[in-house]
């Protein structure tokens, strides 16, 4: 079987798993899209971030800090 012959299952909301609304894409409604957005925004979601030198090409301090340790 190739994937020309299954079936493409409906877009599924990423918060509750109802099916997606093309209004709120990727999400069901805009109460889940609004749920996302306060999420990003009071930093339960983050991308991570691994800073090794500052601008100038000096260590970070919390690098310095965990050396000593």
């Amino acid at each position: 079987m190739n994937e020309v012959d299954r079936k493409i299952s409906p877009a599924r909301c990423p918060l509750c798993g109802k099916p997606m609304d093309a209004a709120f894409k990727p999400f069901c409604s805009k109460r889940c899209a609004d749920i996302d957005l306060n999420r990003w925004l009071s930093g339960v979601y983050a991308v991570p971030v691994k800073e090794t030198d500052d601008e100038d090409g000096g260590r970070v301090a919390d690098d310095d800090a965990e050396e000593k340790s």
